[in-house]
């Protein structure tokens, strides 16, 4: 694959993250704040907590990506946002600087190393091509587990596996992040 075409991917796979934060969190903000705390099974336990972590997780490798530093990030306590409608817009927000990161994305671009220290204390020495696909599994592993856990509510998950294909194009049509 082309460097171009590695950073056309990322792009796609950036609008994609968008698209279904999107669907997930409109689906989200038809639960009471009560629902969407509620305690469920799942890695987290509740569809709050989750989409939160995956909310201060990509703030994390954004932040070790543009070089800011993770000390900076302005995210407060385990749920920063505790309504869906809060943390929709503040995923908009994160969404739309993933998509122009990626769009601005020049072929040193992906290959450029940071430095990752994490929680362990422990640093790594990663690529950009290989934060970005561990961000978007991250996010993707997530929104799965909060899927599941929205399918425990009387609010239907929403599709999120509409987006690449050329098919998909009509069942996607008008909504925010398919360009």
């Amino acid at each position: 694959m082309s460097d171009t075409a590695l950073r056309d991917h990322f792009s796609a796979m950036a609008r994609n993250s968008a698209w279904s934060n999107h669907r997930l969190l409109s689906a989200c903000e038809q639960l009471t704040d009560e629902e969407f705390a509620q305690e469920r099974t799942s890695f987290f336990p509740s569809i709050q907590m989750t989409l939160n972590h995956n909310l201060i997780v990509d703030h994390i490798y954004m932040a070790d990506m543009i070089g800011k530093g993770r000390k900076n990030i302005s995210l407060v306590g385990d749920i920063p946002f505790p309504k869906a409608a809060e943390l929709k817009l503040a995923q908009i927000k994160f969404d739309n600087s993933l998509i122009g990161f990626c769009d601005d994305l020049v072929p040193e671009d992906l290959d450029r190393i940071i430095s990752i220290t994490w929680g362990t204390g422990e640093t790594s020495q990663e690529p950009i091509y290989l934060v970005l696909s561990h961000l978007f599994v991250h996010q993707i592993h997530h929104r799965g587990q909060a899927h599941a856990m929205l399918a425990g509510t009387n609010v239907p998950p929403p599709q999120l596996d509409e987006f690449f294909l050329n098919y998909d194009r009509p069942r996607r049509q008008g909504e925010p992040f398919t360009a």
